[in-house]
């Protein structure tokens, strides 16, 4: 009894603003009644529109930064397992491989390849552990190496492009050092990638709703 004496008490609060508002909106003059494009509901509307285009791209930002820690970390925990001078320079790889449409694991695959992760860094030059240039060329820090390197692959040097863009990791890593030269190279990088990772590690799977 004291449960149904609650929900009409309730009902009230509810029911009391709704008969006003109705009985305010038929009082109204016909063509006054359509409320829907006045001007405080359209910019109320403009106002939620904004909102939920602002959610969804802060959402998409954080699932983004999310996605490159995940990839960073699965890097540096390689590097650390092997004790690889690179430890460390994972978010700069990936940063710079989405940068230029690279597969994330690409770089520090080569790296490993080329140098163990830094261990045999090139003899003659300074923070070259990719090989790049046949080990002719130097850089003035680990990052700009990553960059350039990054930047070549990704067919972005009008110098190289012809080499490069617009290839799969495959094609890429052949003309990095090709079949005739390195047997076999592209598979070794290539099963070294998959050692890091999978390649869509923290993409957001979207559900099967057919399943």
């Amino acid at each position: 009894m004291q449960n149904k004496k609650l929900i009409r008490f309730v009902e009230s609060f509810i029911l009391l603003p709704f008969m006003s508002v109705s009985m305010l909106v038929s009082s109204l003059p016909q063509n006054n009644v359509d409320i829907t494009n006045s001007p405080q509901v359209v910019l109320s509307q403009k106002l939620n529109t904004k909102a939920s285009n602002l959610f969804a791209f802060n959402q998409a930002v954080d699932e983004k930064a999310k996605t490159e820690v995940l990839r960073a970390e699965a890097i540096d925990a390689y590097f650390r397992a092997k004790e690889m001078p690179l430890l460390g320079t994972g978010m700069k790889m990936v940063l710079e491989a989405e940068k230029n449409d690279l597969d994330w694991r690409l770089l520090p695959a080569v790296a490993i390849r080329e140098s163990t992760g830094g261990k045999f860094d090139c003899q003659n030059v300074d923070n070259n552990p990719f090989g790049w240039g046949s080990c002719k060329i130097g850089f003035k820090s680990l990052d700009e190496a990553i960059e350039t390197v990054a930047r070549n692959l990704g067919g972005n040097n009008p110098s190289t492009a012809r080499r490069y863009d617009n290839k799969t990791t495959k094609q890429i890593l052949r003309a990095y050092n090709p079949p005739s030269i390195v047997p076999r190279y592209a598979e070794q990088v290539m099963s070294i990638m998959k050692d890091i990772g999978d390649a869509d590690l923290g993409v957001p799977q979207v559900p099967n709703i057919y399943s």
